[in-house]
């Protein structure tokens, strides 16, 4: 049995015989408070909500309908089962009622039982709601926390390929998540970044190297420039992303979270101006996750310590991003790494990986 003795009851009336009758009737098992008008009503489920409300339909000023559809119009309240209280009898009345949103009627004069188990029957549905939303919010956090962590931890199994890059996925996923904002109040971007890319952008940009685990080791960690044989090889980590999360999502559905990090693994080396791989996508064919995952990847490469080149400083790896402005980038999205430079710089500083590359990066 569910426990309802600190459910909170209010009754709008505004006929002090009724109330005290309510009162009486309802204060031994429940905490009842009283409103006299329509005004005073929405004063209180708006400071102190309620878990049932007993309204009364005739009342001076306000009456009970329109109490009842302000209610229900707040996006907070409007979960509040309501009760009319009426001495009306007609079915036009009720059905006006009901279609307002309330759950059922009392009809005066009281018959106490009726008020009991009707009070008691609605409080225990509303709980029994209140159980299962809550039940579906806490399974909701552990699957989005479960997706964080496959993903965090799939794009950790690359990483640890290469074990000098252990910041990149902390560094690139904020460098995504500052443009994705940024570019997001642009009219040119906007209606390609609602909150809800934006979030799975952040998520998903730890995965954009995952298909580097099928990267042979010697290529990978080779510490001289790659042969164009073997630079043709280390271009098909796009396609192994691209198929080990494209296997993923077959599970899961094409519009799972991983929808935006099949996309990123493949495209993130495509070109502006249709030079990059694997397909040779040019301009805006290529997916903004693409675009956005380009400038974010090649700053960090840029001024991260390699096993064949030192850290760049800021400045320098700056000059060479305004250099690729309309061949290798987007030229929007660079102007506005432009504009962001100074928190890409701080980014960059708070999760490095040596402290040549802070050191660097702390040069003006």
């Amino acid at each position: 049995m569910i426990n309802l003795s600190k459910s909170k009851i209010l009754v709008v009336e505004d006929n002090e015989t009724n109330i005290d009758l309510l009162v009486e009737l309802l204060g031994d098992d429940y905490i009842v408070s009283v409103a006299l008008n329509g005004e005073k009503a929405l004063d209180i489920v708006n400071k102190n909500p309620p878990d049932l409300i007993l309204l009364d339909i005739m009342m001076p000023g306000m009456d009970g309908y329109e109490v009842c559809r302000r209610i229900k119009s707040n996006e907070k309240t409007k979960y509040i089962p309501i009760i009319f209280l009426t001495a009306m009898n007609q079915d036009d009345d009720e059905l006006k009622g009901l279609d307002l949103g309330a759950v059922d009627y009392i009809k005066k004069p009281f018959n106490p039982k009726i008020v009991k188990h009707r009070v008691q029957n609605n409080l225990e549905l509303k709980k029994y709601r209140d159980s299962l939303e809550q039940l579906v919010n806490e399974k909701t956090s552990e699957l989005a926390l479960t997706q964080d962590v496959t993903i965090e931890s799939m794009g950790t199994l690359a990483e640890y390929r290469d074990p000098e890059t252990g910041g990149h996925i902390k560094r690139t996923r904020n460098y995504v998540l500052i443009l994705a904002k940024y570019l997001s109040k642009k009219p040119k971007y906007k209606k390609l970044l609602d909150d809800e890319t934006i979030e799975l952008l952040y998520k998903s940009a730890p995965l954009h190297d995952i298909g580097k685990v099928g990267v042979e080791d010697k290529i990978l960690l080779k510490k001289g420039s790659l042969t164009h044989e073997e630079f043709e090889k280390m271009k098909l980590h796009t396609i192994y992303g691209r198929n080990a999360i494209k296997n993923s999502e077959k599970k899961l559905g094409e519009n799972s979270f991983l929808r935006l990090a099949k996309e990123i693994a493949y495209t993130h080396h495509e070109k502006w101006d249709g030079s990059g791989y694997p397909r040779g996508l040019k301009g805006e064919d290529i997916p903004i996750s693409g675009r956005i995952m380009a400038v974010a990847d090649v700053y960090d490469a840029l001024i991260s310590k390699r096993v064949y080149k030192p850290p760049f400083t800021h400045e320098k790896a700056k000059t060479i991003l305004i250099d690729g402005k309309g061949n290798h980038f987007d030229p929007g999205i660079i102007d506005a790494f432009l504009e962001l430079e100074e928190e890409f710089r701080q980014i960059a500083i708070k999760y490095a990986d040596f402290e040549e590359e802070r050191i660097n990066l702390l040069k003006k």
